[in-house]
């Protein structure tokens, strides 16, 4: 009986292992469906960017190239200046992200460690500015932008999408402090530390992982911000790159080679931006889980 009951527990150990096995299969299988469907909108526009427009003609969008042209990538290039509109939306996702960071925090730990009085009502607050459409927004912003002179400049644009995503930020991090242990505050205020000190010496270095994967984020979310930036910057020096790919849709509509071209060029540095802080996300992402 021992023997058989064995013999038994093997074979349903056995069968667990298999469809454990099979799962694992399955799982996979989904994940790289997924997978070739995120790269599909990439390759389909690295691949029609090297065509030629007869190329394109003749076999259609989803077709290899038969040719490889980088004509379209030149001259969309020259034609928008593409080194001036980088310039451009590196420094402003940059410092919008640096900007809202900083306001995101100062705010959360008024909120989440002074347990100043309202903060319940500003999040909800917040929560509601979050939600309201940036087309309700724009005039308003563009009528003081004018008042006060800073209609075409980088710096209006900084300093509006900073404070919308300080919104988000704020919102994030106040619930994250909220948690924050109290002892560990007690322990700084009873060696004399001060409010700036407990922030800057005991919060900020906790909360190291969770800021950067924020300011990573605002990052890609300004980069790809278009309406604000084309509103509030006319000059084509100042213009972002997602606003130089608006202006594909005047002559050059009918092309679209040239419209893949400023495709891949407009997603290319994300990408690379991505995979340089792609370790940050993930420790952030495996530090906020194990808090």
């Amino acid at each position: 009986m021992a023997v058989t009951s064995s013999i038994s527990a093997q074979a349903v150990s056995v069968h667990h292992g298999q469809k454990k096995g099979i799962g694992r299969w399955i799982v996979l299988a989904i994940l790289v469906v997924f997978l070739a469907g995120t790269l599909f909108p990439f390759f389909l526009a690295a691949f029609n960017a090297i065509k030629t427009p007869a190329d394109y003609a003749a076999n259609g969008p989803l077709a290899f190239p038969r040719s490889f042209d980088l004509t379209a990538l030149k001259n969309f290039w020259a034609t928008v200046d593409f080194p001036r509109k980088l310039f451009n939306s590196v420094f402003i996702s940059a410092c919008t992200a640096i900007l809202a960071v900083v306001l995101s925090l100062l705010n959360a730990y008024a909120i989440g460690i002074g347990r100043v009085r309202g903060g319940q009502a500003l999040l909800v607050i917040l929560l509601i500015a979050i939600m309201a459409p940036q087309e309700a927004l724009v005039y308003p912003l563009y009528y003081m932008a004018k008042q006060v002179g800073l209609f075409d400049s980088m710096f209006s644009v900084i300093l509006i999408i900073g404070v919308l995503h300080t919104a988000f930020g704020t919102y994030l991090l106040s619930s994250v402090l909220t948690t924050f242990p109290r002892e560990i505050i007690e322990a700084a205020q009873i060696d004399n530390a001060s409010r700036w000190q407990i922030l800057w010496m005991v919060i900020v270095p906790v909360l190291r992982p969770t800021l950067a994967v924020l300011a990573t984020f605002f990052f890609i979310w300004t980069w790809n911000e278009f309406l604000i930036p084309l509103v509030f910057l006319v000059s084509n020096n100042n213009q972002t790159v997602s606003v130089a790919m608006g202006v594909l849709t005047g002559a050059n509509t009918q092309d679209p080679t040239a419209i893949a071209a400023a495709s891949l060029l407009g997603i290319t540095p994300t990408i690379i931006f991505f995979l340089i802080f792609q370790r940050t996300l993930t420790r952030g992402v495996a530090v906020g889980a194990v808090k």
